[in-house]
């Protein structure tokens, strides 16, 4: 069974088991490129439905569209909203027209649901309109970039609170870490004592600070164009809508949105998707050097530095018996580089934009929230699969730091800087400890070595 449906191009005829229309089945003629439906981004179909259901709220209070049709278009937006219908959100993330096609699925949609709930057919649009009445004061330009803002701002809320773990993680371990002293390295090669417990605190603190910068960024997206319709100028919204629609959309997306401060540089500029793209980046960088160095303090178990153990996920390998490898900051490192390379798509895409507006946002939107799900799922993986399990090799962390010649650095305020070389140079020449040549040459008492060589007051000189 079919409906005959009509749009500027003509007549198609639309399955009757579906809610959306016309305009919806030429983008899945046209755009057959990721196989990935809107519906893959529930934020973003819920938020459209937020969307649309505030425009509606604000044409009820400016009495531009009759009661009815409010009420209809609220509760299947709501409907929306709650998780229903999303398997009709069905166009795909990569498409043409700057998000007319997501934005005419919606309207679609929202329209013949709708038209259900005042008791007409699917498709009977003479009672209500996708574009007259869902669409009304709106436009693609200013209705998918509202929408997307919020999405992401809610994606980035939950990657925020997977930080939030992650830096707990971290601060626990390096609180149990404290008082084991280990040797630090630039390089890759011995320089001087510290703690572990420094080492997870920086690792903490790396977290923490990128937060801010994420948060920030999410706070940035919080500034709306709705009501701008198509290139910020207004043109064809109702006196008073865009007021009206930015503030039920505040309370329908319980999000502080608030309006642009330039209608026409807010639909063309795409600041808010660069600096969360941004922000990611620069947390993925981070974080993945960290995997590293999880990876390269844990490498051994003979040949390796060996400092920490990782806790024991799974066999390493279908040839060498008893190999595990740390697969959980590997995998982290492979969400990282996803997301660093999505940051390259979103800068490609942001510069390409051309006069009043980018028509490639839904392809900077597809990326960041992608970017946001994945590093929230690393987040809590590589905290509660990696990082609350991870043990020192208390033994073996005390011998490197006897061991290393960097010891010889604590010995330049007293013998100075040549004489400590020296003992550095025999001390890697011939593996004797730096104490016990210092000892041997007669430059300090034992009891001056226990104080000036103390491992535990290296790793805190002040």
């Amino acid at each position: 069974m079919t409906r005959r449906e009509h749009d500027l191009i003509g007549g198609r005829e639309v399955s009757s088991d579906v809610y959306w229309g016309i305009h919806t089945l030429r983008a899945l003629e046209n755009f057959p490129l990721t196989g990935i439906p809107l519906s893959s981004h529930p934020e973003l179909v819920r938020a459209l439905a937020t969307v649309k259901e505030a425009a509606a709220l604000a044409h009820d209070e400016l009495g531009t569209l009759p009661g009815d049709k409010v009420g209809a278009i609220v509760a299947a937006c709501q409907e929306i909203r709650e998780g229903r219908l999303h398997e009709q959100f069905v166009v795909d993330v990569f498409q043409g027209g700057a998000g007319t096609s997501a934005n005419m699925n919606a309207n679609e949609v929202i329209a013949n649901r709708a038209l259900e709930l005042l008791g007409h057919p699917r498709g009977c649009y003479s009672h209500l309109h996708p574009i007259d009445d869902v669409n009304r004061s709106q436009s693609t330009n200013d209705a998918f970039p509202t929408a997307a803002k919020i999405a992401l701002y809610v994606a980035a809320g939950h990657l925020l609170d997977g930080m939030t773990v992650l830096r707990n993680a971290f601060g626990e371990r390096g609180g149990a870490f404290a008082k084991t002293v280990k040797l630090g390295r630039t390089q890759l090669q011995d320089a001087v004592p510290m703690t572990l417990g420094r080492e997870f605190d920086a690792f903490a603190l790396t977290v923490r600070d990128d937060a801010e910068g994420v948060r920030r960024a999410a706070d940035a997206l919080l500034e709306v164009n709705l009501g701008g319709t198509a290139i910020g100028t207004g043109l064809n919204a109702d006196p008073g809508f865009a007021e009206r629609a930015v503030g039920h959309l505040g309370v329908v997306a319980s999000v502080p949105v608030r309006p642009a401060r330039d209608l026409v540089e807010s639909t063309q500029g795409v600041g808010g998707f660069i600096g969360l793209s941004g922000a990611m980046k620069q947390f993925a960088l981070r974080l993945s050097k960290i995997c590293n160095d999880l990876r390269l303090l844990a490498s051994g178990p003979s040949a390796g530095l060996g400092e920490l153990r990782l806790p024991e996920r799974q066999a390493g390998s279908s040839i060498m018996p008893g190999k595990v490898n740390p697969v959980i900051p590997e995998a982290v490192n492979q969400v990282c580089f996803d997301v660093i390379g999505a940051d390259g798509a979103v800068c490609a895409a942001a510069q390409a934009g051309q006069l009043q507006l980018n028509a490639f946002e839904p392809l900077m939107v597809h990326h960041l929230l992608n970017s946001a799900h994945r590093l929230q799922a690393a987040c809590l993986v590589l905290a509660e699969r990696c990082v609350s399990g991870i043990e020192a090799d208390e033994e073996r962390l005390r011998g490197l730091v006897e061991r290393s010649s960097g010891l010889a650095t604590a010995l330049n305020p007293v013998v100075g800087y040549q004489r400590a070389t020296d003992l550095a140079r025999r001390c890697q020449a011939t593996g004797v400890p730096v104490r016990e040549l210092a000892a041997g040459d007669g430059l300090l008492s034992e009891d001056e070595l226990d104080v000036v060589l103390d491992p535990w007051r290296l790793a805190r000189p002040h």
